[in-house]
């Protein structure tokens, strides 16, 4: 199936307000609740952690009943279900009333859950419904980079909408879209034929880790995962207390990913050509010859860590690209396509949510525990703060390029 400008345009848009979403949820609530509202690091960590947790161990429950459920519903359906709490989430999250500290705590655990339940269904559902509707290479490589560069169209204007029409103002932005682009999605987006009731799964939750393939590539998605959010929790505080520029945060953002963006016609280009595990393989090594440098740096460096966030935000291309389209073609090896999507993007979700749960789990309290303070540091807080968020993603990037190398995805 060779999709249409319409067709891909169709799909992937609504991956716009999910970003729109993600961003502020993984990389700005830390700092607006331990910076701006008060909480403590180690607070905010464990809730973090404890609220990703929950969230990733029902992702592969919810990917298993979307499977059975497809045939009443279908993957539209559960797009539908999740507009709600979605929006009620980010309204509660972003824009708490006024409250004792103790209440406040409380109140940030409840939102993280609502926001978190709304954001599985959607990206579950909606990369469900991608990975259905084609296996040529090719094709399942435009139709990954369509949605992601749609995504970051999203993740560029919640880095930058906020300096220019405050919280409140991104947040109505993102309930339109939100509203808008599901429309879309629902009334002109292709569909995969419908399966008939002999073809749908009994108990699929965990048939996935049967195949080899997938137990390979979900490896590799781990420790990269890892990799890249340990950075992205710590973003923000790099910005202010590492560079001392705090003011340039958004700027930082706004290159990082719209080098991205640019960058994703050409990786999915090069895995039309040398597949998508050989292409992701090069992103790695493009990803940490460009970000290592970040380490050496001193504070007021504008310029060289510019050019950093654009480096690196290429090869972030290819982590956004690649691993979505290369496990939809581990899915069609295993003879599963169009039957048990949702069993593999629940346990591909839950590792993404478990990735980001250790690395705000661990990587706060440990920089709270080594003297790191937000807006009055040590030196050797300074320092502890350099390492995790330079050294310590380079070295898991390699190690995720060598199990890549190793592994047997290069034959999907």
């Amino acid at each position: 199936m060779t999709f249409s400008f319409r067709d891909l345009l169709a799909y992937g848009l609504f991956g716009l307000p999910l970003s729109l979403l993600a961003l502020p949820v993984y990389v700005m609530v830390p700092q607006l609740y331990a910076g701006t509202l008060g909480l403590s690091l180690t607070a905010v960590g464990s809730l973090l952690l404890a609220a990703r947790l929950f969230d990733a161990f029902i992702d592969p429950a919810l990917g298993g009943w979307m499977d059975r459920a497809a045939l009443t519903r279908g993957h539209a359906g559960f797009v539908l279900m999740s507009l709600v709490p979605l929006s009620a989430g980010y309204l509660a999250l972003f824009h708490p009333p006024m409250m004792s500290t103790d209440q406040l705590y409380l109140w940030f655990g409840l939102s993280l859950l609502v926001v978190y339940v709304g954001f599985s269904m959607a990206t579950i559902a909606h990369n469900s419904w991608g990975a259905s509707l084609t296996q040529q290479r090719g094709e399942r490589a435009r139709l990954t980079a369509t949605r992601e560069a749609c995504a970051l169209v999203g993740v560029v204007m919640a880095a930058a909408l906020p300096m220019m029409i405050g919280m409140g103002g991104l947040t109505v932005v993102f309930i339109v879209l939100l509203a808008v682009t599901a429309f879309v999605l629902l009334r002109f987006a292709p569909r995969a034929l419908m399966r008939t009731a002999e073809d749908a799964p009994a108990h699929s939750v965990l048939l996935p880790l049967r195949d080899r393939q997938f137990r390979w590539l979900l490896a590799v998605f781990a420790v990269n995962g890892i990799a890249a959010a340990i950075p992205a929790t710590l973003f923000m505080f790099f910005a202010s207390d590492g560079l001392q520029l705090p003011e340039y945060a958004g700027l930082f953002l706004v290159l990082y990913f719209f080098a991205a963006a640019l960058a994703l016609p050409a990786w999915a280009k090069l895995a039309s050509r040398v597949g998508e595990a050989s292409a992701w393989l090069i992103g790695m090594l493009l990803a940490v010859s460009a970000f290592v440098w970040t380490a050496q740096l001193e504070s007021g460096a504008l310029a060289s860590f510019a050019v950093i966030c654009v480096l690196s935000g290429a090869a972030l291309g290819a982590d956004l690209a690649l691993p979505p389209a290369l496990l939809a073609g581990v899915i069609g090896a295993a003879g599963h396509s169009g039957q048990r999507e949702g069993a593999y993007f629940g346990l591909w979700s839950w590792m993404t949510k478990l990735n980001l749960a250790l690395a705000a789990g661990i990587s706060l309290p440990l920089l709270d525990w080594l003297g790191y303070a937000p807006g009055h540091s040590s030196e050797e807080g300074l320092r502890a703060l350099v390492i995790g968020y330079a050294l310590l993603p380079c070295g898991l990037k390699v190690c995720a390029g060598l199990l890549l190398w190793r592994s047997p995805l290069k034959q999907v």
